[in-house]
């Protein structure tokens, strides 16, 4: 009977990046090898201090109780006066436009919640990050896959007319994910008004996961919230886990127009609650930290250099340098076609036998990941370096036995 799950529940699979770190441990404690982390999807930075300080005193002052399911007015008050100063072109974002949610996986999830009917089409770039298409599946949805186009000189795109033919009378939704997790891009903003116009002119609802978005080396980035209409076809999920690096402090936040965060809040009442009380006063905070943030762009901007420099060097890996986020998504395809072997098997083989821990593009669902890793270089510079000379390494000792057999 306790084996009996719903079919919602059996409509997901787990979290599949944490599989290649379990095998990352194991390798750890069986043979004793330092393995060096790439899979990693967060700032290795602590919370900057004045937000630690910020939530110490809310628990001290015993702010711990039921706040409201929308969130603290004064962090959802910040939330539309930092947006409306990054974007004063767009209409401005009222505070009743703002709901404070634990983590932007949760922002996310209700946005589906909210829409998805069961047989309900929602476009989804391939490669993205996975938990769209699972939330999408677990609400008896259907994930509709538009391909990115790919070319070492370029990078990814967005495949805007291959999107507007997968548009059915059955489409409910595209997401958009910008700066884009796996492939550090981010998307040229013709692309994305490009896209924009789309969801207006066929009345399709635009999710935009924005969670990356300081997080811009090169070019520029655009957000829906530049578009004066977007309260007529778009819902923006953002967060606090990058920027400010409070992954484990779970906050993130949806702007919408007021009538989606009152239905919203209802449904956070019946699921959560409450987001956790003294963690948004610690986010309040985090709006006077923005020197913090751009010391640690700069960091990983200086990081991002350093792994593209040394991929560069292997000859069977082509890499294009990312534009954002904090990974690369370098083009394996040749190695794993010469070699005749599965991208994830190669990532535990990498694991194994280099010590270097990376996640499989397939996990991005659903085919063009195939012939890529996603490396994070949200780590030390040194183990970057050191990292990636043992991918180089194993990659050539592989490539040699195989030459050597022919």
């Amino acid at each position: 009977m306790l084996d009996n799950f719903s079919e919602a529940s059996m409509a997901i699979s787990g979290e599949s990046t944490l599989v290649y770190q379990e095998v990352a441990r194991k390798v750890q404690r069986e043979k004793g090898i330092r393995v060096i982390n790439f899979g990693i999807g967060q700032p290795d930075l602590p919370t900057f201090r004045k937000i630690r300080n910020a939530a110490i005193k809310a628990l001290d002052e015993g702010f711990t109780g039921y706040t409201s399911a929308y969130g603290i007015d004064e962090l959802r008050e910040k939330i539309a006066s930092h947006v409306n100063t990054l974007y004063p072109n767009g209409k401005p974002v009222k505070k009743e436009e703002v709901i404070i949610t634990p983590g932007a996986k949760t922002a996310l999830y209700l946005a589906f919640l909210l829409y998805v009917n069961p047989g309900d089409e929602v476009i989804i770039f391939d490669p993205s990050f996975y938990s769209y298409a699972e939330v999408v599946k677990m609400l008896g949805g259907k994930p509709v896959y538009v391909k990115m186009k790919w070319a070492e000189e370029t990078g990814f795109s967005l495949n805007v007319s291959e999107l507007e033919d997968k548009i059915s009378s059955k489409t409910k939704m595209i997401v958009l994910n910008n700066p884009h997790n796996p492939t550090g891009m981010v998307f040229d903003p013709k692309e994305i008004e490009n896209i924009m116009e789309l969801a207006k002119e066929k009345s399709i609802i635009l999710l935009s996961d924005e969670i990356y978005d300081y997080f811009v080396y090169d070019g520029r980035m655009k957000s829906i919230l530049e578009d004066p209409d977007w309260r007529d076809y778009a819902i923006y999920v953002n967060g606090f886990s990058k920027t400010f690096s409070m992954t484990g402090w779970r906050l993130g936040y949806v702007i919408a127009k007021e009538k989606i965060t009152k239905k919203m809040a209802e449904l956070a009442a019946n699921i959560y609650t409450c987001p956790t009380s003294f963690a948004q006063k610690g986010a309040i905070a985090a709006f006077d930290a923005f020197d913090e943030v751009k010391d640690m762009i700069s960091l990983f901007r200086r990081r991002r250099d350093v792994m593209y420099e040394e991929l560069k060097k292997n000859k069977w890996i082509k890499v294009h340098k990312s534009q954002g986020a904090f990974y690369m998504f370098p083009y394996i395809g040749e190695i794993l076609s010469r070699a005749n072997i599965q991208v994830k098997d190669f990532a535990i083989k990498l694991i194994e036998e280099a010590g270097v821990t990376t996640i499989p593009g397939e996990v991005f669902p659903l085919e063009v990941g195939k012939n890529y890793l996603r490396l994070s270089f949200a780590v030390d510079e040194n183990d970057i370096r050191e990292g990636v000379r043992r991918i180089n390494e194993f990659t050539t000792r592989l490539m040699k036995e195989i030459v050597g057999e022919r």
